[in-house]
């Protein structure tokens, strides 16, 4: 994407699937200017249907099994929205995605997959899970065969899809040296669908693998421990899944377009009876060509996708899509052996099996080459420094794109202090103390680059970065003015943009008690978003100055964000980690400041490091720390990032600006000097009160909250 050509057109793509995923893959090597891309997809993975009979048979990894949506969308110059789709208003052209406002389009395409009718089973929901969604499914089975002794499993639904995961789990399960028993179960026929050749030698891997087979067999009720049919017969299971029914998703049928038994019917350009709305995959019914629901239709859709959507974002030809009338069907046979079968030939073993691994894991391995952000050319004449000063990596966003704390101090203090008498500095705080009367407000700015272009989230973000200088200083929030730097977009991309930012401000205020009363806006290179906040104490407020030799330390939230967001540029974080990072980001401090409020001392951890912020208390307060490494939590992921070499920009400026620090070195020091975006609060209590205090900030959400040390009257950091 090139950032000076302004954003005019919105682009959405609702699901991470098959054809979608090679639709981003795609746009990250020929994008079309001027077009802004969304996707939205109920997580930051995407399982790929072909390997999950691998998986579950133990040949794949989970990390095997799923395409990253965080690394792709990255590749691919895309917003990643994390979310599940519940309606589109195509009058409006806005897309409902529950918990945050509407997200407007221009165009739109629906790869949303199917999911099934076993939940309408009674007792299905409570004791089963159904194979589709993927992931759910694959979470679900990871953990019970981890756990299982003594397995009794059940599988609803006699297809190819429910025979290739009846035999996988057996042989997985065989494998750990355990004796499964497992039944495979279908109201007609097992396997009915394949030619007479394959269906004998299904039959065959299903007698070898010892699934019992139940055939003309309707399930009545599904209990904890036993699938129950219409005749009565209870068959024991312990891990019950249905592989039938599959079905589209409810809001398909009410988005005004036409449909064909729920799914959204397109023409030969897979556009359907709403020329800005485009619908692949399993969730689409092809009129000119009816088909079975099958991912190499998916799969070979893509580039048809690809170039109508960029005809019609560009006033282009649309062209048609015309499917192969049969296909190649492989299908796995629980270890690593495969069948294959077309137009009534059928094939099996473990070449077949080979073939099969290798399609797949080519398909996947278009998603794990994807190269990284990189830094800009230089010139070949430029000024000396000018490459010392760009550094090794791109610059971070959040609080990754600070200045350093020695500046920033250095710049403070050559000012005079404040001549007024209701204007007080806080020793050591990036708040100010404001007096009127009886009345003590304390009053902070922040602002961040956006390091993810979901504005909903980073708006979120920069509401809790803002407001963390009021939660430690034990205030509380009251008026907040809104700054806003957008990039450049066409007036209707500005007004929806602006829109999601400040619908998702509003929310986050006033659940913090705060309101917005002003704001300011400007275009520029990125988006920025940052707020002035206010704060009222009822009482002195809490500063750096005031731990004592001691105290107890405790941090509210792990540390990571810095090093995390920093992988997820150069395309090095997975997306599971990114996302929970995210939602950390996204936690307020309120209740953790309402908890701590008698701490002796307290700050928010931000872009500074832990290292930074402790010795900002330190300086203040004449004191020093000892903290035990091993204590301070730490976000999923990061010290495994931090030991592969990744750090943000300001890593090495936070580590200048500390102070002295002493005791043992690397990844997880490195950790101390990362800097946080809406970080944790640390707090200097007293070591009777600390074990309490931590018992009731894990009772209120903050999970991670722990003693990570105690102050000391040695001035310095000693870690051990």
């Amino acid at each position: 994407m090139n950032p000076d050509f302004p954003l005019v057109k919105d682009l959405v793509l609702i699901g991470g699937g098959h054809t979608h995923a090679l639709v981003l893959r795609k746009w990250g090597m020929k994008a079309l200017a001027g077009v802004r891309v969304t996707v939205i997809n109920p997580g930051p993975t995407a399982p790929y249907s072909g390997m999950l009979p691998g998986f579950v048979a133990g040949h794949y990894s989970r990390a095997e099994l799923d395409i990253d949506l965080v690394k792709l969308a990255r590749f691919a110059g895309a917003r990643l929205v994390n979310g599940a789709v519940t309606g589109i208003d195509t009058a409006a052209k806005l897309i409902t995605v529950p918990g945050r406002p509407p997200i407007a389009y221009d165009i739109v395409s629906v790869d949303v997959g199917i999911t099934s009718v076993m939940p309408d089973l009674p007792g299905f929901t409570d004791h089963a899970i159904p194979a589709k969604p993927l992931g759910t499914f694959a979470g679900r089975w990871d953990a019970f065969r981890a756990s299982t002794t003594k397995p009794r499993i059940a599988i609803i639904g006699g297809g190819v899809a429910g025979a290739e995961l009846a035999m996988a789990m057996m042989h997985n399960l065989r494998a750990r040296g355990l004796s499964p028993i497992a039944h495979l179960i279908d109201r007609g026929k097992i396997v009915d669908t394949l030619g007479d050749t394959a269906r004998r030698k299904m039959l065959a891997a299903l007698a070898d693998q010892g699934v019992t087979l139940n055939e003309d067999a309707s399930v009545a009720r599904v209990t904890a421990t036993a699938v129950v049919l219409d005749n009565g017969t209870e068959i024991a299971s312990d891990f019950t899944t249905g592989a039938a029914g599959a079905k589209p998703h409810d809001w398909q049928a009410d988005i005004g377009v036409d449909v064909q038994g729920g799914f959204i019917t397109v023409n030969e350009m897979l556009q359907s009876s709403d020329p800005s709305l485009f619908a692949v995959g399993d969730c689409a019914h092809l009129s000119h060509a009816p088909r079975p629901k099958a991912g190499v239709y998916a799969v070979r859709q893509a580039p048809v996708l690809f170039d109508n959507l960029r005809a019609v974002l560009s006033g282009g030809e649309l062209r048609p899509y015309d499917p192969q009338k049969d296909y190649l069907k492989l299908i796995s046979l629980g270890g690593k052996s495969a069948l294959a079968e077309r137009m009534g030939t059928a094939f099996s073993g473990p070449l077949l099996w080979r073939w099969k691994d290798h399609i797949d894991r080519t398909f996947m391995r278009q998603f794990d080459e994807l190269k990284p952000m990189g830094l800009p050319p230089l010139p070949l004449t430029r000024a000396v420094g000018l490459q010392e000063a760009l550094g090794d990596k791109p610059m971070c966003g959040g609080c990754g794109a600070k200045v350093g704390r020695g500046a920033l101090r250095a710049a403070l203090q050559s000012l005079p202090p404040p001549d007024r008498d209701d204007v007080q500095l806080v020793p050591g705080d990036d708040a100010g103390l404001l007096t009127m009367g009886g009345a003590r407000q304390v009053i902070s700015t922040d602002h961040l680059r956006a390091f993810t272009d979901d504005p909903v989230t980073m708006t979120r973000i920069a509401v809790n970065h803002a407001l963390g200088d009021i939660w430690a200083m034990g205030a509380a929030p009251q008026a907040a003015t809104v700054n806003l730097i957008l990039p450049k977009l066409s007036a209707d991309l500005q007004a929806r943009t602006l829109s999601e930012i400040m619908g998702a401000a509003h929310e986050a205020l006033s659940d913090a008690g705060a309101a917005i009363v002003g704001g300011h806006t400007s275009l520029g290179a990125e988006l920025t978003i940052g707020f002035t906040v206010t704060g009222l104490c009822d009482r002195d407020p809490v500063t750096l100055r005031g731990a004592k030799p001691g105290d107890a330390l405790i941090l509210t939230k792990p540390l990571g964000s810095g090093v995390i967001m920093a992988a997820e540029m150069a395309g090095a974080a997975p997306g599971g980690v990114v996302d929970s990072a995210l939602d950390l980001m996204c936690q307020p401090q309120a209740i953790a400041s309402s908890i701590l409020a008698n701490a002796h001392a307290m700050t928010d951890v931000t872009g500074f490091g832990l290292a930074g912020h402790l010795s900002g208390i330190g300086d203040a307060s004449g004191t020093g720390a000892l903290l035990e490494l091993a204590q301070i939590p730490l976000m999923d992921g990061a010290l495994t990032l931090a030991e592969a070499g990744q750090h943000s920009s300001l890593f090495k400026d936070n580590i200048a600006g500390s102070g002295p620090v002493t005791g043992p070195m690397g990844p997880r020091t490195d950790l101390i000097y990362d800097p946080q975006t809406a970080g944790g609060l640390l707090a200097a209590v007293g070591v009777d009160q600390a074990d309490d205090l931590v018992h009731k900030l894990q009772d209120a959400g903050y999970t991670s909250a722990a003693i990570i040390g105690y102050v000391t009257d040695t001035p310095g950091i000693t870690l051990r």
